[in-house]
C-alpha cells in the first residue's frame, strides 16, 4: 500500500478513500468506472465530480453518505432541497423523530385551521413556517435512518437481500 497523504485540505472523496485504507491505484481497481488519473482530478478538484462517481466511490468506500454531500454541496437542485445529514447512531435518530412528530401532533388542528381556506394569510404566517420547520426535522431524521441503514448494508451488518424482499 503507498504512503498515506499529508495533503492539506483534502476533499471528502479524498478522505472516504484514504478511510477505507485504498491508494488511488487500489480503489480505480476496485470502482471499477474511474481511472486512477481521472480519481486524482476528483480529489484534487481539477474536474468536477459526477453523480456516478459518488455513487461508485460510495459504494467501493462503503462511505453512503458520501452521496449526501454530493446532493447538499454540489448538485445545483440537492443544495435547496435535500437535507444535510450527519453521522447520528439510531437511537438519536429515533429519538429525534419521535420528538418531531410528538412536537408536530400538538400543530396538526393549527395546520389545519391555516390551510382550510386555501389561503395563508400574514397573522397564520408565524405559526406556518414554524410547522414547515417541524416538518423539516422529521424529513432530516428520515434521510438519517436512510443513510444509517446503507451504512448498516454497506458494513454486512443488515441483510440487503432481506430487507428488500420484506419491503
Amino acid at each position: 500500500m503507498g504512503k498515506k497523504s499529508i495533503k492539506e485540505n483534502k476533499n471528502i472523496y479524498f478522505e472516504a478513500r484514504e478511510k477505507a485504507g485504498l491508494t488511488r491505484a487500489e480503489a480505480s481497481e476496485i470502482i471499477g468506472t474511474i481511472s486512477e488519473s481521472r480519481l486524482e482530478k476528483l480529489e484534487t478538484g481539477k474536474t468536477a465530480i459526477l453523480p456516478e462517481d459518488v455513487v461508485d466511490m460510495a459504494r467501493a468506500y462503503k462511505r453512503p453518505e458520501l452521496c449526501n454531500y454530493y446532493c447538499t454541496h454540489e448538485c445545483r437542485i440537492g443544495k435547496d432541497t435535500v437535507p444535510e445529514v450527519r453521522a447520528s447512531s439510531l437511537s438519536e435518530i429515533v429519538l429525534g423523530m419521535l420528538a418531531a412528530l410528538n412536537s408536530l401532533d400538538s400543530q396538526k388542528n393549527r395546520l389545519i385551521d391555516i390551510t382550510a381556506d386555501g389561503v395563508i394569510s400574514d397573522d397564520e404566517l408565524p405559526d406556518f413556517v414554524n410547522i414547515q420547520k417541524q416538518l423539516d426535522q422529521i424529513d432530516l431524521t428520515v434521510e438519517s435512518l436512510k443513510v444509517w441503514v446503507a451504512s448498516m448494508i454497506a458494513d454486512g451488518k443488515i441483510n440487503k437481500d432481506k430487507l428488500g424482499k420484506l419491503k
